[in-house]
């Protein structure tokens, strides 16, 4: 190629550099408000699940052992007991 060829490929008319310009415009403007509907959905989802989450009422059971071998377990309504066996060999000291 000579110089009056490289000139000419290196000419890009003014009309075609500015719609150029405006579709990459138009690209960026949409990937931001991708990026946005992303982030919120992100946030609404947690806040979806944390809510579903909050619907349950969890309770705590208190477990305690009277010293024999039997855990009980709740408040003695409806209590559930379950016997153990100590490792102690006096059976009138209390487990750590």
């Amino acid at each position: 190629m000579d110089t009056t060829e490289v000139k000419k490929l290196d000419i890009v008319p003014y009309i075609v550099y500015e719609s150029s310009e405006a579709r990459a415009e138009r690209h960026i403007k949409r990937l931001w408000i991708a990026l946005i509907v992303a982030i919120v959905a992100i946030f609404a989802c947690n806040a979806v699940w944390i809510w579903y989450i909050n619907q349950y009422d969890f309770t705590s059971y208190d477990y305690t052992q009277d010293g024999q071998g039997v855990n009980i377990i709740g408040d003695r309504n409806g209590v559930m007991q379950y016997g153990a066996e100590t490792e102690s060999e006096n059976p009138d000291e209390e487990n750590p």
